[in-house]
């Protein structure tokens, strides 16, 4: 918690990113708000946690979820949620505009139907408790 704070205050970054795609222990998000929290008034601080390779750990309920914690989620869908090759960012109102600025042009791709249908699918396949089985 130290070295957080020390780098904070060294570097004050806009934006806190954590996540991982071999890390083997739970991610505290809320632990990790707190620190941004105590900063945020002078620093105005963000935090995205990129749960792509724990998003079906996080559906499943076995895994901490940062939603409540994060100002930005981003995560895929073909990884550990069993979806079609694709993203979802997940923000707060506030920040829409801005992830949609950094998107719309130029970065999204085609509204493909088919791949649209095939996210919907994972995730309501991700609600059921079979699916709660297949991750535990």
């Amino acid at each position: 918690m130290d070295r957080i704070f020390s780098v904070i205050l060294r570097e004050i970054p806009k934006l806190i990113v954590v996540g991982g795609s071999a890390y083997p222990r739970q991610i505290d998000f809320k632990w990790i708000k707190d620190i941004i929290d105590s900063y945020r008034p002078k620093f105005n601080i963000y935090l995205m946690a990129d749960i792509a390779h724990i998003a079906g750990l996080v559906a499943a309920g076995v895994h901490p979820s940062p939603f409540g914690y994060a100002d930005v989620v981003t995560t895929t869908t073909h990884k550990t949620l069993r979806g079609p090759r694709g993203g979802l960012i997940f923000c707060k109102p506030e920040l829409e505009k801005k992830i949609n600025s950094g998107v719309f042009p130029g970065t999204q791709g085609g509204p493909l139907e088919h791949v649209i249908l095939a996210k919907a699918i994972c995730a309501e396949e991700a609600l059921r408790p079979s699916f709660k089985e297949y991750i535990e």
